[in-house]
Parts: C-alpha cells; structure tokens; sequence
C-alpha cells in the first residue's frame, strides 16, 4: 500500500462500504479517502449487494473496490480469532479486519453498533 506523507487512511468494514454505496450523507467524507479492506470484507459486501440488488450490480461495486485489498497474515488471522472468541457477536470478517487495520496503523470506518466503544474505530452512523 503506498501512502502519500500526511495522507489519512481508513479501513473500510462492509457496513462502510454499504453507507456510502447507499449514499448516507454521514460518509461523505469518506468517499474520496484513501482505504484499504480484505477480501473477507469484499466477499461478505458481494454476498448482500447480490440479496438487495443484483449479481451484476454487485459484481461491477466489488471490481471497483478491488484495488483496496490488502493481504491477511497468518498473525492476523490468529489474534482476529482470539478477538472472536473474546466478541462472540462479531462477524469473522469484521474481527479479520478490525486486526488488519490495527496493524496497518489506520482507523476501522464503521457504523456497527458492536463496535462503537472499541478503540481504533471511526464511529459513524
């Protein structure tokens, strides 16, 4: 991932993405920042734009968002279990990516309520 010097990265959890592909005035902000997500998260927002819209709208919205990807390593995924187990409520995807995120130094974008007191999160509703 390059970064621009003072360039402010997020995370972007699925509820995210669907704030802003739904058009909620309150991610405006968010809509031109640099952001990086996992494939767990592309896979979990493909899987509901497939329920709430149409295979190829959704598939058109995830090859947009491709370029976000960043990988998981294998401490990431041991610590995002550990962290599930400690959250039973979470999502997989969601504790993955509140790891990956951490460890990339950048805040979790999200508007899930299960997260709203974690540290590290951007909380926007």
């Amino acid at each position: 991932m390059e970064e621009k010097e003072n360039e402010i990265v997020y995370f972007f959890d699925t509820y995210a993405f669907f704030e802003i592909i739904e058009g909620n005035s309150e991610y405006l902000p968010y809509q031109n920042v640099k952001a990086i997500t996992t494939i767990f998260n592309l896979a979990e927002l493909n899987y509901n734009l497939k329920k709430a819209k149409d295979k190829k709208t959704a598939d058109d919205i995830i090859q947009k968002y491709w370029s976000f990807l960043v990988d998981v390593s294998l401490d990431d995924l041991k610590e995002a279990m550990d962290l599930k187990i400690k959250y039973k409520h979470l999502s997989i995807p969601d504790c993955i990516g509140f790891i990956v995120a951490k460890r990339y130094g950048v805040k979790f974008l999200t508007g899930d309520e299960a997260f709203r007191n974690f540290d590290n999160v951007e909380f926007v509703k």
